[in-house]
């Protein structure tokens, strides 16, 4: 099964089919920055970024994360504000690009105009942890109308619906490592190979695990069992730590975790 659009098909067409996701928060410390640590983040080799809009209320974050949106919050960031960090990457990039945002947000914008800003700008994709898989069709329909693939997310829990979920995802499955909200774990131990097997069963669509990963040795294991991780909350961590001057050190560690990645199957 191929995804909506051909910049996601390419995100997991790497030489051994393991992909590299970043995320972090639009305008945490700056709407400036946020283009800067994007630019930064696929010169170091990441494959897709996701890009968080802040919102008030965000439910599967972590204390990291939750303070990210506050810090963005207070600096002004809107759902605008996301969209114009967007139309300044694509002056000058095409990675592939996700929102990472709650059902609320896209709500109160409007559907139809959130998904048709998508489109004009350059999302490829859209990943909502509060959208239930059963309530799911009144967005994906939109979304999917406008060449936006909305990301669907298996976690430990969905037991007997994995592969109902899975049947049906488009451009790529957002495998949860563990229970919880998004932060760095020390250690991960749920049967993440046992859940991507079930899914496997039914899709081709590609599987990328996120939640704690924090470590080259983590996403090299995680990207082992599967065709990709995803880290969050450790960028957001560096971004706090040094602020305007996180490029550099964002770019070293992404580096270090996408030359991790690229060693599976070696």
């Amino acid at each position: 099964m191929k995804t909506l659009n051909n910049k996601l098909d390419k995100v997991f067409s790497t030489p051994n089919g393991k992909a590299f996701i970043c995320f972090l928060t639009a305008g945490d410390p700056a709407a400036d920055c946020t283009v800067e640590y994007i630019l930064e983040m696929e010169r170091a080799g990441a494959d897709l970024v996701e890009i968080g809009i802040p919102f008030s209320d965000p439910t599967a974050e972590g204390v990291v994360i939750q303070d990210a949106n506050i810090r963005a919050l207070k600096n002004g960031m809107t759902t605008d504000g996301a969209f114009e960090i967007v139309r300044r990457v694509r002056e000058k990039s095409q990675i592939p690009l996700a929102f990472m945002t709650y059902a609320n947000p896209v709500f109160h914008y409007g559907y139809d105009r959130f998904f048709t800003r998508c489109e004009e700008l350059g999302i490829d994709a859209i990943i909502i942890p509060d959208m239930p898989y059963e309530e799911k069709r009144e967005m994906e329909e939109p979304a999917n109308a406008h060449n936006v693939a909305l990301v669907s997310m298996i976690a430990p829990t969905s037991e007997d619906r994995i592969q109902t979920i899975a049947s049906e995802a488009k451009g790529f499955i957002y495998v949860v490592s563990s229970m919880g909200v998004t932060g760095v774990r020390s250690e991960i131990k749920t049967d993440l190979g046992a859940i991507v097997e079930s899914i496997r069963k039914v899709t081709d669509v590609p599987c990328a695990i996120g939640f704690g990963i924090s470590t080259p040795e983590q996403a090299k294991k995680m990207a082992a069992v599967s065709d990709g991780a995803i880290v969050g909350s450790a960028i957001v961590k560096l971004i706090a730590k040094y602020g305007e001057q996180a490029g550099p050190e964002i770019y070293k560690y992404v580096k270090s975790m996408k030359d991790a990645v690229g060693e599976c199957g070696r």
